[in-house]
């Protein structure tokens, strides 16, 4: 992602997100500013944006798991990355054009992700997932078993399927999670995707040991 990207990642967000606010320019500035390497977009030859995703690095402990989105991403702002402590990559937003859906637009940009979770040796990459076909179901089953039974495979949702697909576990259901997200209800899942290659530093003063933090273990 470049700056000269912002106008149409804008609209892009107005076309993926029509009842959502999209990322205003200042954010996007903001995310550019403080961690360029997380933020993608997927493009055609020509330079049309089909797609784009922004992300941050995070200490994961200094969050509660029922932590909303804006909290987490400090309003949309990215003033909350840590590179230097965290060792969990945020991903705030994955967003594809209603008209490149299909094409394998989304599956590179989570690959996009975890390739850069392994090249800067972070833990996990978690995010706090959509669950958009709850709508459909709202009025006559929780929102827990709604998640339940799309894990299990006897329902589809449109985001968190595809996000389970990639290999990405459910920790928990988040209520609040994005209160204008009205298709799911403000809800939101906590989905965790955890780095095979991930390797800790090797520790050579014996009296660290009692000093480390969850995040570095």
């Amino acid at each position: 992602m470049t700056e000269a990207d912002i106008p149409a990642i804008i609209e892009l967000q107005r076309r993926v997100f029509p009842k959502m606010p999209p990322w205003t320019a200042h954010q996007l500035r903001s995310h550019l500013s403080l961690f360029p390497e997380g933020q993608a977009v997927a493009a055609t030859p020509d330079g049309r944006i089909l797609g784009s995703s922004s992300s941050l690095i995070i200490a994961w402990d200094a969050f509660d798991d029922l932590a909303s989105w804006s909290e987490i991403t400090a309003r949309g702002t990215f003033t909350t990355h840590s590179p230097q402590r965290g060792k969990t990559l945020y991903g705030a937003d994955i967003g594809v054009d209603p008209d490149a859906r299909g094409l394998g637009v989304g599956s590179k940009l989570y690959e996009a992700r975890k390739q850069l979770v392994k090249r800067l040796n972070l833990k996990r990459m978690v995010a706090g997932g959509r669950i958009p076909g709850y709508r459909d179901v709202a009025d006559r089953m929780s929102a827990e078993a709604y998640v339940a039974e799309v894990i299990a495979g006897k329902r589809k949702d449109p985001v968190l399927s595809f996000q389970l697909k990639h290999g990405f576990s459910v920790n928990r259901v988040i209520p609040g999670y994005l209160g204008f997200d009205k298709a799911s209800h403000g809800y939101g899942t906590l989905i965790e995707w955890i780095n095979p290659a991930y390797r800790t530093a090797p520790v050579t003063d014996l009296s660290l040991h009692a000093r480390r933090l969850p995040e570095a273990l």
